[in-house]
């Protein structure tokens, strides 16, 4: 059988990349842009936990008054702990509960002594001290902070700060733009949550590692 001329490989090269060009168009309209590269996912300014290189990255957003905010941050962590060097955790904080916007602040502070991590599970630990009945007490969540080794002077001053608030803001942002409208939410790679459960966080976690490369 004779070979194709080159004019008629070239031709059905063209052809082949049209297809594939065609494809993606589809896929894109369809299924939208990787959401692991969504913006409001990937902000530079979170807080994280665990290897910066690891492949496998949950996005929580979480409400330091949540009652499950408090269940599940535990149970992420252990998720984590399971799969070293494999997760990495950011964290976006959405006050939604009443009064919760002032702690929100305390964490955020305490961020600008190198506390961050140590004033959000001082409080999520000690959550019944200073939330009654899903309203916050500002007070108590300062004295629980006291304790945890975070200078309060400090700390009060710094919850002033622009850095503060612009964090807060851009954490706020983001939630709106992820249409985030309670907590906890977790997105992993990219991924939301179809349904709410430890079930199912821990599958949509395992599935995302069982993805990534090693």
């Amino acid at each position: 059988m004779s070979q194709p001329s080159t004019a008629r490989r070239a031709a059905l090269i063209a052809a082949a990349l049209i297809v594939l060009v065609i494809a993606g168009a589809i896929t894109f309209i369809l299924i939208g842009p990787d959401p692991a590269k969504n913006p409001a996912l990937a902000s530079a300014h979170s807080p994280m936990a665990g290897d910066a290189k690891a492949p496998v990255h949950v996005v929580e957003f979480l409400d330091p008054a949540c009652e499950t905010c408090a269940v599940f941050y535990p149970y992420m962590k252990q998720l984590a702990a399971e799969n070293p060097g494999r997760i990495r955790i950011s964290l976006r904080i959405v006050p939604l509960h009443k009064g919760s916007e002032s702690v929100a602040a305390m964490i955020e502070a305490a961020r600008l002594q190198d506390k961050y991590w140590n004033a959000l599970e001082a409080l999520l630990a000690t959550q019944d001290l200073w939330v009654d009945n899903h309203v916050v007490q500002p007070a108590n969540a300062m004295r629980v902070l006291s304790g945890a080794g975070i200078d309060i002077a400090k700390l009060e001053a710094d919850m002033k700060s622009p850095k503060v608030a612009e964090n807060l803001a851009k954490d706020l942002e983001d939630a709106q733009a992820l249409r985030v409208t309670k907590t906890p939410e977790f997105f992993v790679n990219g991924r939301q949550m179809e349904s709410f459960g430890k079930t199912q966080l821990r599958r949509l976690v395992l599935d995302a590692v069982s993805r990534a490369p090693r």
